[in-house]
């Protein structure tokens, strides 16, 4: 099973996906709970086995999706096909060595059969870029990232211009109030929605710190992760009308702390559900999605199933469910979504299905049996969720360990237990790549983390889950660790440093400390590139052979030359308000690759971090441009699409390890994702 998905968290640029055969003869021989990606009327379903590598991971066609009718149509080059069903674009199947797609028989063929007029000369389609900046969108607050937030989106046209020395790109607008951007949580979704209560959004607290959008595999809609401790809000957004279409709050429990929030969601690799990390909830949730036919990937309905949702900490006690928001968008149209469900198939039990203890911090006293195999899994706060085209979903843990869930199964169901010592925390960051899944681990966000030096890279074959369907193991199949920082500190489950604590902070020129945050996967295939969140550098390795093949950094001009050659583009566009804050330090986050290949958009964090003060400080917030270089092996920084939030007064406070900022600037830019305009 060989594929490429380059997922957030990298996070999530869609190409290829391919199914295995037992997850292909568990869907048709056990109807589902929910159901796959739904239509208003049935579809067919590929049953076409892929072969065992694809040569390139096309996101998109020169062929247009017939409204109406069944068809297969080829990508790019012809080197595989998506189906198409009443005018909605289905998952890429790549053909087998030596073949092409043929659309005159509906089928691969021999290469020297096929004349593929659907080539990589085609120019790309043009693209969006999304930026999430975590700051308030109002003044007057006295804590960072709790009201409102501002959504960066640059079109290519507008970026491209840019980059060929005419003005600074652009932002679009989400109202039709607004003229330009950037667009403003709090009036994409209006103050006056309600929730299943009466209480207006105005009304209830936490609403704001945009930590990320995520894009559906159609590009037609994002999730809106709306962080902010205690809120536990996600939306949904059309991305050709900039309108959210649907807003939900994620289920309350005595999981930790505030008890609920939103870090990260993702969609399925089909667009058929919205898998919801609720780290304060301790919980993974899901909302099904229905989707209309000949509507291009339309959503017409969106569902908060509570019967699917897998609970990972102990003791559960759930104090509020979930709810949804009506009400009218800026646009006048009204939301939909239900919540459905009464939490009773949940998983809501202390053990895996091994009969081990899903949380356990190593202290307390507990039957040997129930004890995970190869360390603990001290704080279950599920961090990403890594989607993967067989149907799994790899949730990495803030203290260490990871579940892998089979997403589609109601509940959600364990197929992957990994303790502390066997996946170390806490990762955020996941590509696929050829059936491997790829997963990093970086150092914690809260207050732990200060003195914490974490880059490590996982690799897992995505097929060999499908054994533990039925014969549930632990630590199975053992991930590859693919890479491991020399002075990782002995924290999150790591046992082979030399070192506890590396206390050097965050200055750069000066800090040893490390932050493995981000990745993506080059669009053929290859190359994975993992960012380095304090270092500014990013390790690229061979998909293949899981060999890191190159370093490259975002402070020089050559991205070879570090802070000794040529500044690169963040020093030109570094703050400037505040003649003691290091500048040219990009803090790279989040990121995502344009749709020609060419560039990845990468989020740069901002003088005053919202989240993980203590690693993500940075002098140029917005999103920066890295030209892919050297076959996918390398890159370099070109420009900098810059955000800016003076509207926000939150005082700045204590930078742990870093410089206590003394400006205005409080944008924050934590999440890029790009949007190919297909329709």
């Amino acid at each position: 099973m060989k594929f490429v998905i380059s997922a957030v968290i990298a996070f999530f640029f869609y190409a290829s996906s391919s199914v295995s055969s037992a997850h292909r003869d568990r869907y048709a021989s056990t109807p589902s709970k929910r159901g796959k990606l739904k239509y208003e009327a049935p579809s067919p379903r590929l049953t076409i086995s892929p072969p065992e590598k694809a040569t390139m991971s096309p996101t998109s066609t020169c062929v247009s999706c017939p409204a109406t009718g069944y068809t297969l149509i080829e990508s790019l080059d012809c080197l595989g096909f998506f189906s198409c069903v009443d005018g909605v674009l289905g998952a890429f199947l790549p053909c087998g060595a030596n073949t092409l797609f043929s659309a005159s028989i509906q089928t691969c063929d021999f290469d020297f059969n096929v004349n593929c007029t659907c080539t990589s000369d085609q120019p790309a389609p043009p693209y969006e870029v999304w930026g999430s900046d975590q700051s308030n969108s109002v003044a007057g607050e006295a804590i960072a990232g709790v009201k409102g937030s501002f959504l960066w989106i640059w079109d290519s046209e507008s970026i491209h211009d840019q980059l060929n020395g005419g003005t600074d790109a652009t932002p679009l607008s989400c109202t039709p109030k607004q003229s330009t951007g950037p667009c403003d949580l709090l009036d994409v979704f209006p103050k006056k929605l309600t929730d299943g209560s009466g209480t207006f959004l105005a009304d209830l607290s936490s609403f704001g710190r945009l930590h990320g959008v995520i894009k559906d595999p159609f590009n037609r809609y994002v999730n809106a992760n709306i962080f902010a401790p205690s809120g536990g809000y996600i939306g949904v957004i059309d991305t050709e009308t900039k309108e959210a279409i649907g807003l939900f709050r994620v289920t309350k429990t005595t999981g930790t702390g505030v008890e609920r929030s939103v870090h990260m969601s993702t969609w399925a690799v089909d667009g058929s559900a919205i898998i919801i990390a609720n780290l304060h909830g301790k919980m993974v949730e899901r909302i099904d999605v229905t989707r209309a036919r000949g509507g291009n990937g339309k959503i017409i309905d969106l569902v908060f199933n509570t019967d699917a949702g897998v609970y990972f900490g102990k003791n559960f006690s759930k104090t509020e469910d979930a709810a949804v928001f009506s009400g009218q968008n800026a646009f006048g149209n009204s939301l939909i979504g239900s919540v459905q469900g009464d939490y009773s198939l949940a998983d809501t039990g202390d053990l895996t299905p091994t009969g081990k203890r899903k949380e356990w911090n190593c202290n307390d006293d507990i039957p040997d049996n129930e004890k995970p195999q190869g360390g603990c899994r001290p704080n279950n706060v599920p961090v990403c969720p890594i989607p993967s085209s067989g149907g799994n979903a790899y949730v990495t843990l803030g203290g260490g360990g990871m579940f892998v869930l089979t997403y589609d199964d109601t509940p959600m169901k364990i197929v992957g237990e990994y303790s502390d010592r066997v996946v170390n925390g806490a990762g955020c960051g996941g590509v696929e790549a050829q059936g491997t899944v790829f997963i990093n681990g970086g150092v914690s966000a809260g207050s732990a983390g200060y003195n914490q030096n974490t880059f490590t890279v996982y690799a897992l074959d995505d097929a060999e889950f499908d054994a533990n369907i039925d014969d549930p193991k632990e630590n199975t199949p053992f991930p590859s660790q693919v890479f491991k920082g020399a002075d990782n500190t002995n924290t999150l489950g790591n046992i082979d440093g030399t070192t506890d604590i590396d206390g050097s902070g965050q200055l750069p020129a000066y800090t040893t400390r490390r932050d493995s945050h981000g990745a993506v996967v080059t669009l053929d295939g290859k190359y994975i590139h993992v960012l380095d969140r304090i270092q500014n550098i990013v390790e690229v390795f061979d998909a293949a052979t899981e060999e890191r093949v190159n370093t490259y950094d975002l402070v020089s001009k050559d991205g070879k030359s570090g802070r000794e050659g040529p500044a690169g583009a963040c020093l030109r566009h570094s703050v400037l308000d505040d003649m003691d804050l290091p500048r040219n330090d990009p803090a790279p986050d989040l990121l995502e690759i344009t749709p020609d290949g060419k560039y990845l958009m990468i989020a740069f964090r901002g003088p005053n971090p919202v989240t993980v003060a203590h690693s993500a400080q940075g002098s140029c917030p917005g999103v920066g441009i890295v030209e892919v270089t050297e076959g996918g092996e390398s890159g370099r920084i070109v420009d900098v699409l810059r955000a800016t939030n003076t509207v926000d007064t939150v005082p700045v406070g204590t930078i742990p390890g870093g410089h206590d900022y003394t400006g205005a600037e409080r944008s924050d830019v934590h999440g890029s994702i790009v949007v190919a305009r297909w329709h």
